[in-house]
């Protein structure tokens, strides 16, 4: 059988950094393909100060960085998790000649109908305050609307985590960072996403179907309000699957990069 090397650019979640994504690296380094894991804006190891990340485009600005460097030919497959989908689609309405897929894990995927910030507006008015638990979330008005989240260790072990390994809840609980917080303010990017762009990227959606962070049912209403090209379950899973079940979401990838053989150009 003819073996397609693949590039995957993983894209991490809010508070996170390219460190969730160890456990995945290797296993598709083993299946033969290219990995590039990065941190976004303010996130992991990135330098930039969270004061200065006000829009999607500040905080994808790693991400849009690294797809301008590619060689003119080089397509990749984008995988967002979490609110990395966020980051994914503006990078496809970039860049949609760079990108073979957008591959969305338990993500905010936003339509061309509405306002970027819509879907993340729908999430977050779902749940009342009070159910962030010990989270920390700041709203300070200025020159610039400025949220931020910090993840507390209640939230991450009984919401997060609570399937993963105890040893990667440590994990997180030592390297989580306060991370920007979408809302209205993230409607400044521009127009909505355009069809002829983002829309034209082939989407592929990963259900994690034991997330407390985004519920299936969210997960489900994401997908009807804008439709992809396959869904993947992952049975067993909490939202960092990456960690609660690597395996499972390694082969939902490389069942991706598959069809991407299979389907027309």
């Amino acid at each position: 059988m003819e073996h397609n090397i693949n590039h995957f650019v993983l894209v991490h979640g809010a508070c996170h950094g390219a460190w969730c994504w160890y456990k995945v690296n290797p296993i598709l380094e083993r299946a033969g393909h290219r990995v590039t894991t990065l941190d976004l804006a303010a996130c992991g190891i990135n330098l930039k100060n969270l004061a200065d990340v006000h829009t999607l485009s500040e905080y994808s600005e790693p991400l849009i960085e690294f797809l301008e460097s590619l060689p003119k030919e080089e397509k990749v497959i984008l995988v967002g998790h979490s609110m990395g989908g966020m980051n994914i689609a503006f990078a496809a309405e970039k860049f949609p000649e760079k990108i073979f897929a957008a591959v969305f894990v338990s993500a905010a995927m936003p339509d061309t109908s509405h306002q970027p910030s819509y879907v993340m507006e729908k999430l977050s008015g779902e749940r009342p305050l009070d159910a962030f638990m010990d989270c920390k979330i700041t709203s300070e008005e200025g020159e610039k609307l400025s949220s931020t989240i910090f993840i507390g260790p209640k939230y991450l072990a009984s919401k997060v985590y609570q399937l993963s390994p105890i040893e990667d809840l440590a994990l997180a609980k030592m390297l989580t960072r306060v991370g920007p917080l979408p809302g209205n303010d993230w409607s400044n990017i521009g127009n909505k996403f355009s069809e002829e762009r983002y829309g034209s990227v082939a989407r592929f959606y990963i259900v994690c179907k034991d997330d407390k962070v985004i519920s299936e049912k969210s997960q489900r209403w994401m997908i009807q309000n804008y439709g992809v090209r396959e869904v993947i379950e992952i049975q067993g899973s909490d939202h960092m699957p990456m960690f609660s079940a690597p395996q499972d979401l390694c082969s939902a990838l490389l069942h991706v990069a598959a069809s991407l053989v299979r389907m027309p150009s």
